[in-house]
């Protein structure tokens, strides 16, 4: 089985999270998530969510601590799901190149939201804190 590293970009500004709904195609069309997205060989997650949120949104972030992995299996390859706070300074009209939409929800709301699967398990692990 084929492995591979992934990564999803939690951005929280004024105690509310970034979250972006995708497009509706592939396996999880139709579905909200934490912009990021597959490594490329060579790269670090650091660098994978940089050039991710660069190239799906035109924004520039910082990456912060990891606050979330698992591990999923999707199409024979099992996936390594690495979740970091990123940071980023100006948000202006944000293109929406592979989102149909974009929102900013408090932690409570989050779960009225139907997320991708793997990004379900980022939900879980914010709310667990919070509850810490």
């Amino acid at each position: 089985m084929q492995e591979r590293i992934t990564t999803a970009g939690v951005l929280i500004q004024n105690g509310r999270y970034f979250i972006a709904k995708r497009e509706e195609k592939g396996s999880i069309g139709g579905l909200w998530e934490f912009p990021g997205g597959k490594n490329r060989y060579g790269e670090t997650e650091q660098e994978t969510l940089k050039r991710e949120f660069s190239e799906e949104l035109s924004l520039a972030i910082e990456v912060g601590d990891l606050l979330h992995s698992h591990d999923f299996e999707n199409k024979e390859t099992l996936y390594h799901l690495k979740a970091y706070q990123v940071f980023a300074e100006e948000f202006e009209r944000l293109p929406l190149l592979v989102h149909t939409e974009y929102r900013w929800v408090s932690l409570s709301e989050l779960s009225a939201y139907p997320f991708a699967p793997s990004d379900q398990e980022i939900v879980r692990t914010l709310l667990k804190k919070a509850n810490q």
